[in-house]
């Protein structure tokens, strides 16, 4: 079920959106703080946000420009302002589509379904996991982070393969161990920590801070 993270502090449009949605089998998430719309993000971390201009404490811009930071995934600006220096300025922030307030209900669930299908029928349909923007493909084990490729050693890549298919869950080193195993690559308790330490310097220098985390005395976890 595709997630869709909900920006507009006018609730009664955000309900309205969110109960029309919920009919197409979408799973909504209306935030609430608007202070926390980034914690609120990775937290929820959504396939597609919806986002208004107007906000209180920042505008939508700016959270756009600290979504397209760590995240590729689709936004769709709504709002009233919707003349043409807005909507370029939306777009020039790393917005995919600008919706005008008023709109019509069933337009906006149009959008927001092409949308998804452009963004994600095509991935999965060649094997590829995601999470905060970063495609891992299964086809040539390579990740790819804001259109550049991350080279991955084979260990590299199967260590993060293993992760990201447990996504939000933690995965045990004997796990992770048991999995290189069975690939006839040997690998014992340091060899695992050198190439799980050396993963993640090619993720950070790459923009994927804090994309691996580990859970003292039980293994690791991608969240």
């Amino acid at each position: 079920m595709y997630r869709l993270l909900i920006v507009e502090d006018d609730f009664r449009i955000a309900e309205a959106i969110k109960e029309k949605m919920k009919m197409w089998d979408l799973d909504l998430y209306v935030i609430e703080d608007f202070r926390m719309v980034l914690t609120d993000f990775k937290s929820y971390n959504p396939h597609i946000v919806l986002l208004d201009i107007s906000l209180p404490f920042f505008d939508g811009y700016h959270w756009c420009r600290e979504i397209r930071k760590i995240s590729n995934i689709p936004i769709i600006f709504i709002s009233s302002a919707s003349d043409n220096m807005n909507i370029v300025m939306a777009m020039n922030m790393g917005a995919d589509d600008f919706i005008a307030k008023p709109f019509d209900m069933n337009v906006l669930v149009a959008k927001v379904q092409a949308m998804l299908r452009r963004a994600y029928d095509f991935i999965q349909s060649v094997s590829v996991l995601e999470h905060r923007g970063a495609f891992l493909n299964m086809e040539d084990d390579t990740l790819t982070f804001n259109n550049n490729k991350i080279a991955l050693t084979k260990n590299e890549y199967r260590i993060l393969l293993c992760l990201m298919e447990n996504k939000g869950k933690v995965v045990s080193r004997e796990k992770i161990m048991e999995r290189l195993w069975k690939t006839e690559s040997f690998i014992d308790e340091n060899t695992l920590t050198v190439n799980v330490n050396r993963l993640r310097k090619k993720l950070d220098s790459s923009g994927l801070e804090n994309f691996i985390t580990t859970r003292v005395g039980v293994g690791y976890i991608v969240e």
